[in-house]
């Protein structure tokens, strides 16, 4: 399977009485996604709270994911973790089990240098025979890739194809886009510049947002992929005050806050994590309303021969 558009973050539900992972909730979140049109389902990045799971944790979500997602869009999984030996046990595991690519954020104690970052990432790339995303969010891991050396790495390294780029910055993405063109497909990882990022050459955008508004954040890329411009830009407009609370909050936090005023309970977010308050969450509820669709919007949404980007992004 290529991969572009809507891919989709799932959190990791947690019971509110045991604090163990709801595999039927789990299960809800990934089909919600896919009934409203996503086109790939990504789990265990840092809105499933990948980071504090145990190893039997991670391998239960990415096997109960893998197995409800049963080959309908594209299943990118996270593998990122401390030490190269284990991200390569990760990713050998989510290949395993099925996934279509892989995304790896460099997590690390230590600053990496480009030397070790380029080390870790052929390793785990040698390790596996699926494509690998190389992510680079630097507000979350401390660890910052300039896009002369992602483009480099993925002109390098076989089956590292694609990047997500969550710096916030949009001249990166353009950078990306001059410097590998058609062959380096990139992915926009922060939800205030989806549009600026789709005008630079993003191919897709990685996001939260669809646990809250699904089918909104589909219809943006379908109303752009057929050419309605205006129309996307209104839907991204309105949609904007949430997707900045969301970006504000802390991701964990606003989606399991926003489900529960959706009547979905995820549960809390996990130690030393705390849920919003309830200020917080009345605010997040009124913006999750604020963003419903108008009539037009609906029907553009719901019509399934909307046509969409040529996908790419896949192995080479």
């Amino acid at each position: 399977m290529s991969i572009a558009g809507i891919v989709a973050y799932p959190v990791t539900p947690f019971s509110v009485d045991s604090g163990k992972v709801e595999e039927g909730v789990l299960r809800g979140l990934v089909d919600r996604l896919i009934d409203a049109g996503v086109d790939a389902v990504a789990p265990l990045g840092s809105t499933g709270e990948s980071a504090y799971l145990d190893e039997q944790e991670w391998a239960a979500v990415a096997s109960i994911c893998l197995e409800q997602v049963d080959g309908r869009v594209p299943a990118v999984v996270g593998v990122s973790e401390l030490t190269t030996a284990g991200t390569i046990a990760r990713a050998r595991l989510a290949e395993r089990l099925g996934a279509t690519a892989l995304m790896m954020l460099p997590v690390a104690y230590w600053r990496l240098t480009e030397p070790e970052l380029r080390r870790h990432f052929t390793a785990v790339a040698d390790a596996v025979a699926l494509p690998i995303m190389a992510y680079n969010n630097p507000g979350t891991s401390g660890i910052d890739m300039a896009p002369e050396f992602l483009v480099d790495l993925v002109a390098g390294v076989d089956n590292i194809t694609m990047i997500k780029e969550s710096s916030g910055d949009i001249a990166r993405m353009r950078r990306l886009a001059e410097l590998g063109g058609a062959s380096v497909p990139f992915f926009n990882g922060s939800n205030r510049l989806a549009l600026q990022a789709f005008d630079a050459g993003a191919i897709g955008w990685c996001t939260a947002a669809p646990c809250l508004v699904p089918e909104q954040i589909v219809a943006v890329w379908r109303l752009l992929t057929a050419g309605e411009t205006a129309a996307a830009t209104d839907l991204f407009e309105r949609l904007a005050p949430l997707l900045t609370a969301m970006t504000r909050g802390g991701l964990p936090r606003t989606v399991k806050a926003g489900l529960r005023s959706l009547g979905i309970e995820a549960g809390d977010p996990r130690p030393p994590l705390l849920p919003l308050d309830n200020d917080t969450c009345r605010a997040l509820a009124e913006l999750i309303a604020g963003a419903r669709p108008d009539t037009t919007a609906v029907a553009l949404m719901s019509g399934s021969d909307m046509p969409h980007r040529p996908a790419s992004g896949g192995a080479r």
